[in-house]
This record gives C-alpha cells, sequence and structure tokens, in this order.
C-alpha cells in the first residue's frame, strides 16, 4: 500500500481515536458532576459519645492512670464496632485512659486524636458543627463520667439516663444525629447502646 494511502488511514483512525477518547472524558465528568449534584447536601452527621474504658485502681496509680487489661479489651471491641462507621475526628480530653481509649479506632483509621477541654463542652459542640459543616461527617468522643451525658447535651440532644455510676459503669455508646436544618439550628436524635462487658445496675448496692 502506498504512502499516500496509508497517510489518510492513519489519520482517519487517529481522529476517531482522538473523538472517542474526548467522549469517554466527557462521559465521566458528567457522571462525576451527576454524582456530586446527587449527595444530599445536608447529610447527617453523627457524633458517637463514651466514658473511657476501665483504668487501673489502687493507691499507686496516681492522677493519671492508664487503662487497665480489662480497659485496653473494652477500647478494642469500640474500634472493631465503630471502624466501618466512617469516622474522621476522633477527639479525646487530655488524659491518658481518655487517649488510649481512642487510640486503637485512631490507628485504624489513620487519624490523629483531637484534645479537648471537659471543662468546656460547649467549645467542643462548637468545634464539632464547625467540622461537620459539610454534612455527614462522623465523630467519636471519648470523655469521662461526669461528661458524657453533657456532651450529648451540649451537642442538642437528649440524655435522660441516671448518672454514670463511677466505679463500675463503663459500657455506654451513646449516638446522637444532627441533621441541620437551618442556618445555627439542628435536628438531633439521640440513641443510647451498650457495648462490650455489661454493667449490672445491681452491682451499685
Amino acid at each position: 500500500m502506498s504512502k499516500q494511502a496509508t497517510n489518510p488511514l492513519m489519520k482517519m483512525l487517529i481522529g476517531k481515536t482522538i473523538m472517542f477518547l474526548g467522549l469517554v472524558a466527557a462521559m465521566y465528568f458528567l457522571a462525576q458532576t451527576f454524582m456530586s449534584a446527587s449527595k444530599p447536601k445536608n447529610a447527617v452527621n453523627t457524633v458517637y459519645v463514651v466514658r473511657h474504658a476501665e483504668k487501673l485502681t489502687g493507691p499507686d496509680v496516681g492522677r493519671d492512670p492508664k487503662l487497665s487489661e480489662t480497659g485496653s479489651v473494652r477500647a478494642n471491641v469500640l474500634a472493631e464496632l465503630l471502624r466501618d462507621k466512617n469516622i474522621s475526628h476522633i477527639h479525646s480530653s487530655n488524659y491518658i485512659r481518655t487517649r488510649n481509649t481512642g487510640a486503637p479506632l485512631a490507628k485504624i483509621m489513620g487519624l490523629e486524636i483531637e484534645i479537648y477541654d471537659p471543662s468546656n463542652l460547649d467549645a467542643l459542640a462548637d468545634k464539632i458543627k464547625q467540622q461537620s459543616i459539610a454534612g455527614g461527617v462522623h465523630h467519636l468522643v471519648v470523655g469521662h463520667s461526669n461528661t458524657s451525658a453533657e456532651t450529648v447535651i451540649a451537642l442538642g440532644g437528649v440524655a435522660s439516663e441516671k448518672s454514670i455510676y463511677e466505679k463500675l459503669e463503663y459500657d455506654r455508646l451513646y449516638k446522637v444525629e444532627m441533621l441541620k436544618v437551618e442556618k445555627s439550628k439542628y435536628a438531633v436524635r439521640t440513641k443510647l447502646s451498650r457495648y462490650g462487658f455489661r454493667y449490672k445496675e445491681e452491682a451499685e448496692n
């Protein structure tokens, strides 16, 4: 075949290839645009709130005790429970027992633990709301027996259970779902469940 015949054929094949690739790129762009447009703008934000797991006790543990062996097991149970919940922020007070409760999940998710001041839960709630502006953002907050329910309330949720029994109760898991309905207003739903080794109320007596 002569060069004169080959060149027009090659030009035609190249032209069709370019057109095909352009069509594929256009279809991909349209698909991505459709997916972005169809994604809910006000997706529900979820905040899981727990007390730290079991800690070491006794006269020699100091003011900032580590988790006990039982507590370490509970922290890993929590990580397995939440590993598929798309957690993107883990908040902890600056104590060994709270940081170590969130640490297994932080390792799984590749996240840094964000420290908050448990004496200013309104600031924590404001930070969570700012981090969740886009919608569909999920958090874990690790706190204490006297801050877990208060954190739920600061987020606009309802914590109607009686106070956590400080000595033995470590299994409460609050789930706070927040849907932004106006500029600074949220529709909030709260659910309380239990995880890991279960606390029995009769242990208080």
